[in-house]
């Protein structure tokens, strides 16, 4: 347990933190699982949510919530579902 009042600040606002990055991926992962429902049924509708999805994970990977070639790599695998 923290002892100091610097430290029990400090996991305070850790866990803010956490729960703002958990939120954001949790939104990528709807997103993305969304986006692939759409693949298997309307192609079309899938090509309009493309955009969407890559925004999602610019945005994750641009806070740090997931890496750079983390990011580069989910978007290639959802742009490679589409064609």
């Amino acid at each position: 347990m923290p002892i100091t009042q610097s430290a029990k600040k400090a996991i305070r606002g850790s866990l803010r933190k956490k729960a703002v990055n958990d939120q954001k991926k949790r939104v990528m992962k709807e997103v993305i699982k969304k986006f692939e429902k759409a693949v298997k049924g309307d192609k079309a509708e899938a090509i309009k949510m493309l955009p969407t999805a890559f925004q999602v994970i610019d945005k994750a990977s641009k806070t740090g919530i997931i890496k750079k070639n983390n990011a580069a790599r989910k978007k290639s695998r959802l742009s490679r579902l589409v064609k």
